[in-house]
This record gives C-alpha cells, sequence and structure tokens, in this order.
C-alpha cells in the first residue's frame, strides 16, 4: 500500500511536537518561573566552574541633592590635599565638601600627595576635573587653582576627624574659619569606620554624593584600568571570563606578620598560602584567574602560584607601554589607583587585609550591585560554603553605602 508522502511529513511533526513539549514541562519543572534558578536567570553552573554567584541587584542612588545655596557666598577658601591612596581620598572628598557647605566657602580642587617627600601630583593627573565640577555644581563652588590670594603660608590648618559631624564643624573649625577666612583641612582617621549609623544625618546626602558621585579616573588612566580587566576576562575563558582580585601586599603583610602562619584563624590579615587555601576550600578550582595587588612577583606568592597557576601582579598584565609612566616610576600613587579600582571592578574581591582599602572597595562595590566579597575567617564547623563568607558589609547591609542605594 503506497503511502502519501504528505502523511509521513505530517507524523514526523507531530512527533516532534511532542518531544518539544515534553522537553517544556522537564525545563518547567526543574526551573519554575519563580524560583532562583530561573531559566531566565544565570545559575551558578553557567557562571563557570566554582562558586562563582550572578551579579547582585541592580542599584540607584536614593539620595537627594542637596538644595542650592543662596548667592551670598563667603569670601573664604577651603583647600586641602589628597593623601595615602584611592581608599581615603574618597572619605576626604566627602569630609571636605560638607566642611565647604556647611561654611558656605568655596572648595579648592585638592592636589594629590604621596608618601614620600616631594610626592605631588595634580588632581587631574588621575581624576577627571570637569566631571568632579560638574558633579558639585549647586553643591558649593569650586574654584579650579589656587586663587593668588590664598597662600599655603597664611593658612589656618584644621585637623578634621573622617565623617566630621555639623556639630564639630560649628565647635572646632566654623571659629578658626571666621577668624582667619581661608583654612586648610587636614582629614584624620581615628578608626575605619564606613558602618551606616542608626539614624540619619543632615549630611548623608552630601556625604552619599560626595563619596560616590565625584570621582572618576581621568581617560589614561581609566584606559589602563580597562585594559587589564579585558586582558584577565581574555585569561579567564574557562571561568567564563571571570576572576578574583585579592587585596594582598606582601610590605604589608611582613609589618603585620602576616607570612608564614597557615592557619585560618580571625584575625586582621592572611599571607598567600593562606589565601590559596581558603579559596581552594570554598570551592574555586586551579583554573580560577587571580588579580593581585602586589605590583611585582615575590618568592612568598609561589605557594599561592601552586595552588592557582593562572596569579597576576600588575607587571604581568599591564600593556607594555604604560609600565614606564605607571609602574616604573618612584611614586606609588598610580598603582594604587589601579589596585582600588580593579578590586572594585573584579567579579569577586577577597581582602587579605582588613583597612579601609577593603571598606572603601566594599563601598564602591555595593553600589555597583558586585557584592561577591568573601573574607576569610573561621567558620564553625569547617564550613566551605562561600556564603558564609561573605563580607559583613554585605550580609548585614550596613555599610554606610546602603544609606545612599536602593
Amino acid at each position: 500500500m503506497a503511502v502519501d508522502p504528505r502523511q509521513i511529513v505530517a507524523g514526523v511533526l507531530t512527533v516532534t511536537m511532542f518531544v518539544m513539549l515534553g522537553n517544556m514541562i522537564t525545563r518547567d519543572h526543574f526551573y519554575p518561573v519563580d524560583s532562583d534558578i530561573s531559566i531566565h536567570s544565570t545559575s551558578k553552573q553557567s557562571l563557570g566552574t566554582g562558586p562563582w554567584m550572578k551579579g547582585g541587584e541592580s542599584v540607584k542612588p536614593c539620595w537627594t541633592k542637596p538644595v542650592p545655596q543662596e548667592a551670598d557666598q563667603s569670601q573664604g577658601f577651603v583647600t586641602f590635599s589628597l593623601t595615602n591612596g584611592p581608599e581615603y581620598h574618597v572619605s576626604q572628598i566627602a569630609d571636605a565638601v560638607i566642611v565647604a557647605r556647611y561654611l558656605r566657602a568655596t572648595l579648592v580642587i585638592p592636589d594629590i600627595r604621596g608618601s614620600k617627600p616631594g610626592d605631588k601630583r595634580n588632581f587631574e593627573d588621575i581624576y577627571d576635573v570637569e566631571h568632579f565640577v560638574r558633579s558639585l555644581d549647586g553643591v558649593v563652588k569650586v574654584a579650579t587653582t589656587q586663587p593668588a590670594e590664598v597662600s599655603s603660608r597664611n593658612l589656618a590648618v584644621v585637623k578634621v576627624p573622617n565623617r566630621v559631624s555639623e556639630d564639630y564643624i560649628a565647635e572646632n573649625i566654623e571659629p578658626v574659619f571666621t577668624s582667619k577666612g581661608n583654612i586648610r583641612l587636614a582629614t584624620y582617621f581615628p578608626s575605619v569606620n564606613m558602618k551606616k549609623t542608626k539614624e540619619k544625618s543632615n549630611t548623608d546626602s552630601i556625604a552619599c554624593m560626595s563619596m560616590f558621585g565625584t570621582l572618576e579616573l581621568q581617560p589614561e588612566v581609566n584606559e589602563v584600568v580597562e585594559s587589564m580587566v579585558e586582558r584577565l576576562r581574555t585569561l579567564s575563558a574557562k571561568s567564563k571570563g571571570q576572576f578574583v582580585a585579592v587585596d594582598l601586599r606582601v610590605d604589608i603583610l611582613e609589618k603585620k606578620s602576616c607570612q608564614g602562619d597557615s592557619s585560618l584563624k580571625s584575625k586582621s590579615c592572611y599571607g598567600p598560602e593562606e589565601i590559596g587555601m581558603f579559596l581552594r576550600k570554598i570551592g574555586f578550582n586551579k583554573d580560577t584567574t587571580l588579580y593581585l595587588t602586589q605590583s611585582r612577583w615575590d618568592s612568598s606568592l609561589d605557594a599561592l602560584k601552586d595552588l592557582f597557576p593562572k596569579t597576576y601582579t600588575k607587571e604581568s598584565i599591564m600593556p607594555i607601554d604604560k609600565k614606564a609612566k605607571f609602574l616604573d616610576s618612584e611614586s606609588s600613587e598610580l598603582e594604587k589607583v589601579i589596585d582600588f579600582y580593579m578590586c572594585s571592578e573584579s567579579h569577586v574581591f577577597v581582602p587579605a587585609i582588613s583597612g579601609l582599602f577593603y571598606a572603601n572597595v566594599a563601598g564602591k562595590r555595593i553600589a555597583s550591585g558586585k557584592t561577591q566579597i568573601l573574607v576569610p575567617a573561621d567558620i564553625p564547623g569547617s564550613s566551605a560554603a562561600s556564603t558564609d563568607y561573605i563580607s559583613h558589609y554585605v550580609s548585614k547591609k550596613n555599610h554606610f553605602a546602603y544609606s545612599c542605594f536602593c
């Protein structure tokens, strides 16, 4: 009996439809639309082998830009310098803007000073001046150069505690400003305190905007950071272009006596081998790409490289034509800036050293939704779940950044 070809085609299509329907039913059973592993979201496995987590929820600024001040601006100026690296810069900017606005003074764009005598740079060597001025429009008046009538010799130097309050300004700074007319601020850090306060203050909106909205890298520096990030993504093909940034600097570890202790105890810093063991313990395999804030290779890092062969420093991934300016100069300021932004852009950040670098990198990551910040610690029962090591800044949402973004 002859078979009509059209019947054969119809039969094949029918079978195909049933197979497709079966696959859809199976998929909906294992991946319900309202579950965390939705077919529309990214699961850990699709992010690559290891405890990679998809990015946090997108956030947006929830601060209100301060009301523009009246035109009766005072004739005085507030000057200051950015010192000690970018982790300090964001806090120093916030304090200076708060003080200048309270005093109705003109804020002079700061210079940047390193740790060595004579190590001085212009603001525009690292940061975008136009963006800085534009972001503060209506908040404070900004002078891009120090006026001729303001001499560093006749400036009264006033100490300012980080996260300065209006009460402190009224009692300790305003009388000096009223008397002298111009002042120079010197911010000091009584402690590393980036936790949000229970009660909001009048200066929170200004601090939020100053810390997270004023500083952007100037084009050349930004280009170097982006090229290094892209280089690491290319080297991370087996983990879908993802890499881990570790704040690990040998000189600081030696000062803190962190080298050579292989036990993971609750402490302020961890050595290379400890970091390697920690990362392997929570599930990162040997193909994971690591970026270290250490500028050049040191033999003490060999134990870490044995566990993670794809471990890199700035020296090995920075464009050759940029090394003379950014890596081989006597100043370390540019290196610090690169590290701060590399640790802010990585898929995972691991602070081997506690302190303000960790705290302000955490803030910048929270602001951009990159909340996989893993802190080595001794967890009861020797937990191997990476979620048990999420920074308290994220797990408890107690970082000041959570006052600024929603």
